[in-house]
């Protein structure tokens, strides 16, 4: 394939931009009155609005046209076959195969592992399933109260995310906790409220060597083996998800509490495996199928449906516009659902770990932007934070909104003003605010003129702002697997248009490495002559410090 740049599609895109680029939306929501109905997609009861975008048709051809000279759906089909796409560390990419339920073989590099994923995710309910009805005991024989996942990344994002996502649907009687920074402050005043007898640990480590991951497991077994005198009880209260079970049966867990990991499922997409332990034990076995049923769906969307109708391409495309015209470095994730308050935090490592990379495929340095920097928070907290920047900022910063129709316990008066902002926000940032409109409004307001044009440059809001708006019924489980899809295969067709690999992570590896070799000499409390000045100094500073408070 040729260079991105070099892409037909790409020179047209160029071209049209630059016809396009001074447009305001306000004008193509006026020359088109069924914008809505052209620029809108539904997939089940998700509506996926994108009409309030700086695009119009001839912008949505060619980005479609840039979609198939990039042979989207022919890498689509290699990922969904099982083929090695994954090509630095010679892996297929199959976390779509644990979602799979159809009772079709399911291959991974020509194998077939469906009845090895239908054993593990057995074994992960069947775990779960004791935990929830007190079957499981610990030590002195008293049921599980609390439930502590230990990990980081992947390992730690998306159970969190998902389990207080899902929270109505949860056993209400016991707590699930999580923990994944290596700073004491973390475990410790998780454990300062818990049990030992009634604590049970999961430890989830695909390598089962991750510092941050092992410090804390090692915190936690010391705080067990105190409790009890001995390692003798352990096995009533550690249970690991790991690729490395040795590893695992020599710190201390059980064989039989150890569940599978395949190096076939990344880490920010392993919380359909048995990394999902915690999901299935807070909301238990029934719920959590719906949550791969929900991503199922949106599988078969994602590769049934033309790329024209096809939500993750469309959400795709729109980004690669903004990112690489625009030059729109950021997006902005805003659930106006409190349950979705881990949701950006989850989407920044499943979009800035797999796309921000500055290499292509053939290993050459790129010479177009790639991942954008995501952020976000929920958008009622946000719109007394950040959207002032949002709306009247020099940065163009596209954004996705996220809103139930319903909640699982729904109050009218709360949800309709929510409501009214979601729908508010969206309709501010595309408008925005004239000179005409700012100053008669304040004319109105009783504003003497000489008032009303002092103070008018700070009343204009330049509208023009893009964002796009997923309702949905409610936030279930089939409904948020179906919204964590979506953006996974979004990912993913970026990745394939920038001509990249979006799932190695080889960016996080210096500094872990690093950091190994720096421990070691903090645990022996000299510093290397190997470090730069500004290193040196500051470990310095930091054992002169650490002299003084002992």
């Amino acid at each position: 394939m040729p260079p991105l740049k070099q892409l037909p599609a790409w020179t047209e895109l160029e071209s049209h931009y630059q016809s396009i680029k001074d447009t305001h939306m306000r004008d193509l929501f006026e020359q088109d009155p069924g914008r809505f109905k052209h620029f809108s997609l539904k997939l089940g009861k998700l509506l996926f609005d994108y009409s309030k975008n700086r695009i119009n048709n001839d912008t949505i051809s060619l980005l479609l046209k840039l979609a198939k000279q990039s042979h989207v759906e022919e890498w689509r089909d290699k990922m969904f076959a099982g083929e090695a796409i994954n090509h630095t560390e010679g892996r297929a990419v199959q976390h779509v195969a644990l979602r799979n339920n159809t009772n079709e073989p399911v291959y991974v590099s020509g194998r077939d592992v469906s009845s090895e994923i239908e054993t593990e995710i057995l074994r992960v309910k069947e775990m779960a399933e004791k935990i929830r009805t007190r079957a499981w005991r610990g030590a002195t024989n008293q049921p599980i109260t609390d439930v502590v996942n230990i990990g980081i990344g992947g390992s730690h994002l998306g159970p969190q995310m998902v389990t207080e996502a899902l929270t109505p649907y949860a056993i209400h009687d016991l707590d699930i906790h999580f923990v994944s920074n290596i700073d004491e402050n973390h475990i410790n005043n998780t454990l300062e409220h818990l049990n030992p007898d009634t604590t049970l640990f999961i430890i989830s480590s695909k390598s089962f060597t991750t510092q941050d991951t092992m410090v804390n497991a090692e915190t936690a077994r010391s705080w067990l083996e105190h409790k009890f005198g001995s390692d003798k009880y352990l096995h009533r209260h550690l249970v690991a998800v790991t690729s490395n079970p040795k590893a695992a049966t020599e710190f201390g867990v059980n064989a039989n509490n150890i569940l599978k990991m395949w190096d076939w499922v990344g880490g920010r997409y392993s919380l359909w495996s048995a990394i999902g332990l915690s999901i299935v034990i807070a909301i238990g076995s029934e719920y959590f199928d719906d949550l791969l049923e929900g991503a199922h769906a949106a599988d078969e969307h994602f590769t049934m449906t033309p790329l024209d109708e096809n939500i993750p391409v469309i959400m795709a495309l729109l980004g690669i516009w903004y990112n690489n015209f625009f030059n729109s470095e950021t997006i902005a994730i805003l659930p106006y659902d409190q349950n979705m308050h881990r949701f950006p935090a989850y989407l920044q490592q499943a979009d800035m770990e797999s796309n921000g990379k500055s290499v292509d495929r053939s290993g050459e340095f790129v010479d177009y932007s790639t991942g954008p920097i995501l952020f976000g928070e929920i958008g009622i907290a946000s719109q007394h934070a950040f959207y002032q920047l949002l709306h009247q900022g020099t940065k163009l910063v596209p954004a996705d909104m996220l809103a139930p129709v319903s909640n699982y316990q729904c109050i009218a008066q709360h949800h309709r003003a929510l409501m009214s902002n979601v729908f508010a926000q969206s309709e501010a940032m595309m408008l925005g605010k004239t000179a005409d409109e700012a100053m008669a409004e304040m004319l109105d307001a009783g504003m003497s003129e000489k008032q009303a044009k002092a103070l008018l440059p700070y009343k204009v809001f330049p509208g023009n702002r893009p964002t796009n708006t997923f309702l949905f019924d409610t936030l279930s489980p089939r409904m948020l697997g179906t919204i964590i899809a979506l953006y996974e295969h979004k990912i993913f067709v970026q990745g394939i248009i920038w001509n990249i690999n979006s799932f190695d992570q080889w960016g996080v590896e210096l500094g872990k490495v690093l950091a190994t070799n720096i421990l070691e000499e903090i645990n022996e409390g000299c510093v290397s002559k190997a470090h730069d000045c500004s290193t040196e100094g500051l470990m310095n500073y930091y054992f002169k410090l650490r002299s003084q408070v002992g």
